[in-house]
């Protein structure tokens, strides 16, 4: 009960939260490692950092932390990180920039369309669906790859490489609109939820 209530005043301090922080954490050090072209330590990094995405989850369920500040950190540290690592991939050539125009593409229409119904109809609630979580683990995919690639010339690397890029591409289009048409036809809602992957 004493932690309950201590993770209830302070939700900074819960396990899954302060995993969620050095995912945020991790992230100059990983464009750091890709920028000064030392990709086995951004590779590294980048695991880790998708450990501890897999963490918090696992920890929140366990230990019954879940709490309101980490629905919504939890996806916004996933947006940081795989947004930023878009870009800077594209900065120094490894990754198509057709691929990074759609994934950021994607989001900005979405937070459009949320500003929009916002201020049309109030609040709705958005939950992840299949297809932003599916688009959410090719872009995963996309940038692992994309950085294991720098280290080796396999040819199951090549072809991981070429599918993720695709499945990112498809993934974002088709995520983007189902969340387009599900913001139509949802009625809207006073209990927001964290937005869509």
């Amino acid at each position: 009960m004493p932690d309950e209530i201590n993770a209830r005043l302070n939700p900074f301090r819960s396990a899954p939260n302060l995993l969620t922080i050095l995912r945020i954490c991790l992230a100059p050090f990983l464009v750091a490692a890709i920028l000064e072209k030392r990709f086995e330590t951004g590779f590294i990094l980048f695991v880790a950092a998708g450990l501890t995405d897999a963490l918090d989850g696992i920890l929140a369920r366990v230990l019954k932390q879940k709490t309101v500040l980490g629905q919504y950190l939890d996806p916004l540290a996933d947006k940081l990180l795989l947004s930023t690592l878009f870009l800077v991939l594209s900065h120094e050539g490894l990754m198509p920039i057709r691929v990074t125009v759609l994934v950021f593409g994607r989001d900005v229409i979405i937070l459009l369309v949320s500003a929009i119904l916002f201020a049309a109809a109030g609040r709705r609630e958005f939950q992840p669906s299949v297809f932003g979580k599916a688009n959410t683990i090719a872009q995963v995919l996309a940038v692992a790859v994309v950085i294991l690639h720098q280290l080796t010339q396999a040819p199951w690397v090549i072809a991981l490489r070429a599918f993720a890029l695709w499945a990112t591409m498809a993934l974002t289009v088709v995520s983007g609109l189902h969340y387009a048409w599900i913001a139509a036809h949802r009625p809207a809602s006073a209990h927001p939820a964290p937005g869509a992957h």
